[in-house]
């Protein structure tokens, strides 16, 4: 039985307005539900204990057409980046996103995107052209965005999940290797 449950409640409507920046978030009930009580773009969620399980994801691999799914990387910390190639912040961090998953995949990390409101052949040559070696699931209509309950209207984000499935960090913003990595590599050790 997979480790990823679905939320309570998911996101009332999707908002594509370009790219933004979000409020603060917090763990509510059982699962991981999204909450912008004011102002943070870096949520961390510890102890462990507090942390609360993410909804599976699955859809086919922008590239392959191949199914993806965030539950067939149970076990492993799960860095799942929202981006577009439309947006110009997901362009600035993907060299960062790129450089941590190749440091750290060897640690039991996977990396996993969602490609939201995208041309798929736009999507297809910034992968290509940016060398993206990890999978992205092609989500024109954030459906499966939507199962994460962050703000939609906030591209980029990226939400780190520890290896039972529970949101451990979430950053609502363009992210860096000297952010992410000590995030991930924390997580990682984590028994």
């Amino acid at each position: 039985m997979s480790s990823f449950v679905a939320p309570l409640a998911a996101i009332t409507a999707l908002v594509v307005g370009g790219c933004g920046t979000g409020d603060d978030a917090v763990a509510q009930g059982d699962t991981f539900q999204f909450i912008s009580p004011g102002g943070k773009t870096v949520i961390t969620y510890d102890p462990p204990a507090s942390r609360k399980q993410v909804r599976d994801l699955t859809g086919p691999d922008v590239s392959t057409g191949q199914p993806l799914s965030l539950s067939s990387m149970v076990g492993k910390v799960v860095v799942i980046n929202v981006w577009g190639s439309w947006c110009a912040p997901c362009r600035s961090e993907s060299d960062d996103l790129e450089q941590t998953y190749e440091q750290t995949k060897g640690s039991g990390v996977a990396f996993l995107g969602i490609d939201f409101r995208d041309d798929r052949d736009s999507a297809k040559d910034f992968i290509a052209d940016r060398a993206i070696a990890y999978p992205s699931i092609y989500d024109y209509p954030g459906l499966q965005l939507g199962k994460l309950t962050t703000p939609t209207s906030v591209v980029p984000t990226t939400m780190v999940v520890d290896k039972k499935g529970r949101a451990a960090a979430v950053f609502l913003k363009s992210i860096s290797v000297d952010e992410l990595k000590p995030v991930v590599t924390r997580l990682a050790a984590e028994q």
